[in-house]
């Protein structure tokens, strides 16, 4: 029929976007687009889904991901496309894996090793490297189908060794040609559809032997050049990690140079960090008071504590970087624990320190920091009585046995967290006030990375529940806010103008959401990387239905084997054509 549809959601609670209140409505799509709301006929849709009782949202956007390499050899974009995402934007932190020439390959891949805690066999086995420049990575990604929407960005350290060589990655001074260069690749880029340039001046940045990433302690002018890049190209974003250790007021006024010298919107990493310093509220002022003129600076942040996740399973634990532990890295988890509840070596090892070259690494393990179980449901606001320390304590034991004891549970499999920012003496009012903040966007899942040690692309799954449905008066966002926040802001931060939104003619991303019964699970460990590669899965519960371009990709957390994403290209329309 003339005015039939592909698919209809029939009676859901639209939650449409906007902020504005929700409405019941049916949903039509056609052609990927949305192409009505509001009643429609009984049997219009070549398919449907009876939403009556459900929410109806637009699909999630998250920018900031690095699928960079897991975009060269999977089809999922897991775990963020479990949790109702159907958009991402990867290629932040300023690491990525193009442009390179081959010689160049082994420096990108320790980059990523150390900073995203992506194991170089999974590396070495999965990406094709079938690029040099930029433009080329990304027609490689465009011949690729997902189940989610894919955009990328172009990466400083990667261009800076590109121009520079081994005076890139020894983190040499650029000279002006240098930064022309980088200019000149960064245009190039964002002409080919990146959606800008991102870099990192974070000190926690290394490779897994301790060096600095090549962008660490870049110049001024050297940033500046990048994004005259993104003027020269009259597009694009730039993102940035900031320097932890510079005061607020320096780093945003270098920020303002930034967007001056481009003239295109920045956006940055904003979190409270664990030390309970007010930096983050510095941050926030400036936001509100010194906004340049030239574009709008952003901060992203995180919805919950960014949880860094110990276990024997896992990248790291508190005793995995002790001498006598080092035997045991590669056994079966059986095996681990078998060996550990000898006494003999346990007794070693709770004598041992942590011994390793990269100060970063020690400092993760360091068992003075606050560590908690984290539990299935995992409980990402634990109460202090719950720290380990704390337990130690009633039991009359040592921190250091507790957290000994702790990883043993579940056989091994037991995974502890330790809040490493947004948490600050375990309370949730600094966080909520970087969420509501209106010169803030949500962000930072960090899907595609962090394999073995963080889990946190289902933050959509815990704004839903924690932050509307479960919180308390005085706590608890609107619905409506909500979803805003996890679809058309971060949509319009990238300039995604045709998502994000349930309105005529958007892009018929959705989701169908049982909100009542939506539940976060706990993550857990699986090994289905290139070469046996391990990362951590977390799912939910309630996800009726996700929709990509107007194909519904899973159906209660299951794949349906359909895969409408694409490689997003800056203004670009990502939906298939007809052909295909």
């Amino acid at each position: 029929m003339a005015e039939g549809f592909d698919l209809v959601v029939r009676r859901g609670l639209v939650v449409d976007g906007t902020g504005a209140d929700p409405f019941v409505a049916d949903v039509g799509v056609k052609g990927g687009r949305i192409a009505a709301v509001g009643q429609i006929a009984e049997g219009a849709g070549a398919e449907e889904i009876d939403a009556a009782g459900l929410i109806v949202t637009p699909g999630f956007v998250d920018i900031h991901t690095h699928y960079d390499g897991q975009a060269t050899w999977d089809d999922r974009m897991h775990p963020s496309s479990w949790h109702g995402i159907t958009t991402v934007i990867t290629g932040n932190c300023g690491v990525g894996f193009a442009p390179c020439r081959p010689g160049e390959r082994k420096i990108l891949v320790k980059l990523m090793e150390g900073v995203e805690d992506i194991p170089e066999i999974v590396m070495d086995k999965g990406l094709p490297w079938s690029w040099e420049t930029f433009p080329e990575f990304l027609d490689v990604v465009a011949g690729r189908r997902f189940d989610v929407d894919l955009g990328i960005q172009a990466p400083h350290s990667p261009i800076r060794v590109y121009v520079m060589g081994e005076r890139g990655a020894a983190r040499e001074p650029a000279t002006p040609q240098d930064i022309e260069a980088m200019g000149d690749i960064t245009a190039e880029a964002v002409r080919a559809g990146a959606f800008g340039v991102t870099t990192s001046r974070a000190l926690n940045h290394r490779t897994r032997a301790g060096e600095l990433s090549p962008s660490f302690d870049a110049a001024a002018a050297e940033l500046e050049g990048l994004a005259r890049g993104l003027k020269k190209a009259g597009g694009g974003v730039f993102q940035m990690i900031t320097l932890g250790t510079a005061e607020a007021p320096e780093e945003f006024a270098l920020m303002r140079r930034i967007v001056e010298a481009g003239g295109r919107p920045l956006s940055f990493t904003l979190l409270a960090g664990a030390d309970g310093n007010d930096k983050w509220r510095q941050y926030l002022r400036l936001l509100e008071d010194s906004q340049p003129s030239a574009a709008q600076i952003r901060g992203q942040v995180f919805a919950r504590p960014v949880g860094v996740l110990h276990g024997l399973e896992l990248a790291y634990h508190p005793f995995s970087l002790h001498p006598s532990y080092r035997p045991l890295e590669g056994l079966p988890l059986a095996q681990k624990v078998a060996a550990m509840r000898d006494p003999a070596l346990r007794a070693r090892l709770l004598a041992e320190t942590a011994q390793d070259t990269n100060p970063n690494l020690v400092h993760q393990v360091n068992p003075a920091h606050p560590f908690y179980s984290l539990g299935d449901p995992p409980n990402y606001f634990p109460t202090p009585e719950h720290e380990l320390g704390r337990v130690a304590e009633q039991r009359g034991i040592s921190k250091l046995e507790a957290l000994y004891d702790a990883l043993l549970e579940n056989e091994g499999r037991a995974i502890l967290m330790r809040p490493a920012a947004n948490f600050p003496d375990n309370r949730t009012g600094p966080l909520r006030e970087l969420m509501n903040h209106p010169a803030t966007v949500l962000a930072l899942g960090d899907g595609g990375a962090h394999y073995g040690s963080i889990c946190d692309a289902s933050y959509a799954t815990h704004v839903l529940t924690r932050w509307v449905r479960d919180a308390e008066d005085g706590e608890r966002f609107p619905l409506a806010w909500a979803v805003r926040e996890l679809s058309a802001r971060p949509a319009e931060m990238m300039g995604l103008d045709d998502r994000g939104v349930i309105a005529m003619g958007r892009k018929a991303d959705l989701n169908v959401i049982d909100l009542e019964r939506l539940e976060l699970r706990a993550p857990h460990v699986v090994y289905d990387l290139p070469a046996g590669g391990r990362r951590l899965r977390q799912k939910a519960r309630g996800y009726v239905a996700t929709v990509v371009a107007g194909q519904v990709t899973y159906r209660d957390g299951e794949p349906t084997g359909a895969l409408p994403g694409r490689l997003i290209r800056r203004g670009q329309t990502s939906l298939p054509m007809a052909a295909e």
